[in-house]
């Protein structure tokens, strides 16, 4: 337990220097650079200067964004998993981040999305009806768990996709949204969906000592006094609210749930409750260096931060199926 910890521990402290890393990144590259002493002069002595607005206007709330949005991914992805047992799970996978973006493009047609509490409500509401959905069908092996989410998010994103065709101007103020991207929303308010984020992470870090029971089994989990389906509905609930708030905010980005719990996984040695704590981390890196990716790749504009997750998890996807293929975790 002692090499354990000691082990743990420095590559903890290794996860947090990249957070910072990647969110100072994230202030200071773009289509314009500003200097990192102008990042700290923004913060410590304001004086109104470009640079510092951009820093505090502009790229503050977007890598608050994109920290908010890398963690709950990344913690939905570790519940997933660990829930089903699943290497391949993942909440853009599972239809979980389809079916909350479906439901916002509904609410938008239907015009019930102008408060931002409606459109965090329809989310979650469509993220956990696709959650039920998948986890219902494909519950009894983890392939077809996988193509139940995958079969569901190509409906629903076909449906989506024919809805904003159909009425273009309904949806002009969600195109940013609508290919998942930390841009355009710099100016959406970030306190509510940033406190409800907070509270699903304290709650899945809660979860992680009886999840670690489950994934033992359940008679195993009953023994060591673990009470498996208030586990399991608290965990599917835990998974819906974190990629529904996450779709709302930030559009349907995949792929994140997927990369970093199987790095954390490494990091932890098999243990939950760390493999929870590095992707708390992990995940806002990921999607931090990503969305700097985005901004600098091409000379003309900027690339939808979707784009550049699923670049990179689609050979994670490969390699995950040929290592794992049926297997449980």
């Amino acid at each position: 337990m002692k090499t354990d910890l000691s082990r743990r521990l420095p590559l903890l402290l290794v996860s947090a220097v990249l957070f910072v890393a990647a969110a100072g990144a994230s202030m200071m590259v773009g289509a314009r650079t500003v200097p990192a002493a102008e990042v700290w002069r923004a913060f410590a002595d304001f004086t109104g200067s470009t640079d510092q607005l951009v820093v505090r206007d502009l790229r503050l709330p977007r890598t608050i964004l994109g920290v908010c949005v890398g963690a709950a991914l990344g913690a939905a992805g570790v519940l997933i998993q660990s829930l089903t047992r699943n290497p391949l799970a993942e909440p853009g996978i599972l239809g979980v981040t389809a079916g909350a973006g479906f439901m916002i493009n509904v609410g938008v047609l239907a015009g019930v999305t102008a408060s931002q509490g409606g459109q965090l409500l329809l989310a979650v509401a469509g993220a956990a009806i696709a959650t039920l959905v998948v986890y219902a069908v494909g519950r009894t092996s983890p392939l077809r768990l996988v193509l139940a989410g995958v079969a569901l998010s190509s409906v629903l994103m076909g449906i989506s996709l024919g809805l904003r065709l159909t009425f273009p101007d309904v949806f002009d103020r969600h195109r940013f949204w609508s290919v998942g991207a930390l841009a355009g929303s710099e100016q959406t308010p970030l306190v509510v969906p940033a406190l409800v984020t907070v509270a699903a992470l304290l709650a899945a870090m809660a979860a992680t000592g009886p999840l670690n029971a489950l994934v033992l089994g359940e008679n195993v989990a009953h023994a060591l006094g673990a009470h498996v389906a208030r586990t399991r509905v608290i965990v599917l609930a835990l998974v819906t609210l974190l990629a529904g708030v996450a779709t709302a905010v930030a559009g349907p980005i995949v792929f994140v749930g997927l990369m970093v719990p199987h790095l954390a996984r490494r990091l932890a040695g098999g243990s939950i409750p760390w493999t929870m704590a590095y992707a708390m981390l992990l995940g806002p890196v990921l999607l931090l260096a990503a969305d700097v990716g985005a901004r600098v790749l091409l000379p003309t504009g900027e690339v939808p931060v979707s784009v550049v997750t699923a670049f990179l998890g689609a050979p994670v996807l490969i390699w995950a199926v040929r290592r794992y293929g049926a297997a449980t975790l």
